[in-house]
């Protein structure tokens, strides 16, 4: 029988590859994601904790987000008591409070009328920071044209609002989550329904986007 180098360095290649195939299947959900998916809402009244999409499917960057000052990372959620990654973040941004809250029906006190009060389109004076370590959500903020964009928070990622933006929060259909709240000093959770544009924080979020 002859032998071929040829065909052994290939042989070497597909398992090394299947290998590979392997563990990157059993790593990828949690490690590796694609990244943060986005997508302009269609205008329905229908269950806010559905996806909402346009048909067709209208999907938003992470550098059209980056124009409106949302900002993003993937992270090891699993990990997050020691993540290295995360303390860099934290101390580069400041964020020196945390805390972790669970949204879900049996966790949440008041839960309906805390769902509801998040759902209420508002902003905020200081930037909104969430990490999901655990289950689903949409965060919905407007674009410049005030139309909306549904983004799908998921395991691993934290995502900051702007101050002055205009956004809300659902759950999924899977109704939880479990998210961490950074803030920059002492938190301040008040939040200004809209209208609030004559508001001093709303004026220097859209004198932001001024050639953006």
């Amino acid at each position: 029988m002859s032998f071929s180098p040829k065909s052994a360095f290939v042989k070497d290649l597909s398992q090394i590859s299947f290998v590979f195939n392997c563990l990157r299947v059993k790593t990828e959900p949690d490690v590796f994601s694609m990244g943060l998916e986005a997508w302009y809402m269609d205008g329905s009244d229908e269950d806010q904790r559905k996806p909402h999409r346009l048909n067709p499917n209208q999907s938003v960057s992470l550098d059209e987000l980056r124009k409106l000052g949302v900002f993003y990372w993937k992270l090891n959620a699993d990990a997050h008591e020691t993540d290295p990654e995360l303390k860099k973040i934290r101390k580069e941004q400041g964020y020196s409070y945390m805390d972790i809250i669970t949204i879900a029906r049996d966790e949440l006190p008041n839960y309906e009328e805390k769902l509801k009060m998040f759902y209420e389109e508002h902003l905020h004076l200081d930037d909104e920071i969430r990490y999901i370590l655990d289950g689903q959500a949409y965060f919905d903020v407007r674009d410049k044209e005030d139309r909306w964009i549904r983004i799908a928070m998921k395991k691993g990622d934290l995502i900051t609002l702007p101050a002055g933006i205009y956004h809300r929060f659902t759950l999924d259909e899977m109704n939880y989550t479990k998210a961490m709240r950074l803030f920059v000093g002492e938190p301040v959770w008040k939040a200004y329904n809209r209208p609030a544009d004559d508001s001093d924080i709303r004026k220097k979020y859209v004198a932001s986007l001024q050639g953006s």
